[in-house]
């Protein structure tokens, strides 16, 4: 794996500019994606890079999509560097810049909601329960715990939001939006990846808590899921060994950074909003720790 990855630059358009990824335009058809190792918290993008993490949510992306590609079609073509340059040869010049982090993949129209699926309740869908014993208003079972199992899982969309946090809305709220038949079909397909990849994870120690889905529409109308899918940025992963309902659990994602962060906070030292403070070398070494040990546990091998 090469250097460390701030922000990409190519000779292509560039159509998005987001917190971890540049989106490329090749042609109408087509668009590459290169993840960068930027980190966001608290909805702030930190100076600090994390080494590894954008090869972790590319490649743990491409190993997912090729695995449950017979649960539902995704927009992967191809995340090997050599395969991208000898498709898109005014990039050559960047391949190691590419290795790792960049995946070629089919355009598709996104649809505008975030399809989580929860099988744990924990983060905002808890906050909501602790408060009120709702989700998205919506009444739930009495007597449940901090990351106490949720049996079947639930699909518990949220809103896309340019800025700020997603908002946790209902299905009849995405069927108003999308239309019944398109989001039964959103749910039916984000149930089943999550249970494929939940028990797939579940062999090799990890507990998928939740996790969200993006899916889109090519321009013959075929649904299919786009962005990333199963990464310690788009989903809760937990150590099955030291789970324990009734407290937060510790996971393989950003954790060392956001505890640092909102120490920070609690000292008053750091307001949560931009510009970020400074992080320590170890903060960012722990974290990026995180991400590699997510993808040697999934995928049983070391990240190059």
């Amino acid at each position: 794996m090469t250097g460390v990855l701030a922000q990409s630059r190519l000779p292509l358009p560039l159509l998005r500019r987001g917190k971890v990824r540049e989106v490329y335009e090749i042609d109408s058809a087509t668009l590459l994606l290169v993840a960068s190792d930027r980190v966001s918290a608290f909805d702030v993008v930190m100076r600090e890079p994390v080494p590894h993490k954008g090869a972790v949510l590319t490649q743990l992306s491409a190993f997912w999509f090729e695995r449950l590609q017979s649960v539902m079609p995704h927009h992967c073509i191809t995340a090997d560097a050599d395969d991208i340059v000898r498709r898109v040869p005014v990039v050559a010049a960047h391949r190691e810049e590419l290795h790792g982090r960049a995946m070629l993949t089919r355009r598709a129209t996104p649809v505008p909601f975030e399809c989580v699926v929860r099988g744990f309740i924990s983060g905002s869908a808890w906050a909501e329960y602790k408060q009120q014993g709702t989700l998205a208003g919506e009444p739930m079972a009495q007597g449940l715990v901090e990351s106490a199992r949720l049996e079947p899982p639930i699909f518990s969309p949220a809103t896309k939001a340019e800025q700020g946090h997603d908002e946790n809305v209902t299905f009849d709220h995405v069927a108003r939006g999308l239309g019944k038949p398109i989001a039964e079909r959103l749910r039916q397909a984000s149930l089943a990846l999550y249970e494929a990849g939940r028990a797939y994870a579940a062999e090799r120690g990890i507990i998928i808590a939740d996790t969200k889905f993006e899916f889109g529409t090519t321009a013959d109308g075929e649904l299919i899921v786009i962005d990333e899918i199963l990464t310690p940025d788009s989903s809760r992963f937990w150590p099955a060994d030291r789970y324990q309902p009734g407290r937060g659990q510790p996971s393989f994602d950003k954790q060392p950074l956001r505890d640092y962060l909102a120490d920070l906070k609690k000292q008053g030292a750091w307001n949560g909003e931009a510009p970020p403070p400074t992080l320590p070398p170890e903060v960012v070494k722990a974290t990026s720790e995180r991400y590699r040990d997510a993808y040697r546990r999934i995928t049983g091998t070391e990240l190059e």
